[in-house]
């Protein structure tokens, strides 16, 4: 069960990424925000910038055309 939902669909790259900075910036170590968008360009942006951060990337998908990504908040 996620504690926050970031709907990013229909924006265009790069807002999807800087939204969830935003949104993750504003939570607390532990917590987990799904984040959906339609911008194929965050299939890779946002697990590129995953891996730079303190944040997990708890799971993925893309299903017709909307990615969704699990993320856990790093401290």
């Amino acid at each position: 069960m996620v504690d926050r939902t970031l709907d990013a669909s229909g924006l265009r790259c790069p807002m999807p990424l800087l939204k969830t900075k935003l949104e993750l910036n504003s939570m607390a170590p532990g917590e987990e925000l799904e984040v959906i968008a339609t911008d194929a360009g965050s299939a890779r942006d946002i697990p590129a910038f995953l891996q730079m951060s303190d944040h997990k990337l708890m799971s993925s998908s893309d299903t017709a055309g909307q990615y969704r990504f699990v993320i856990k908040c790093g401290g």
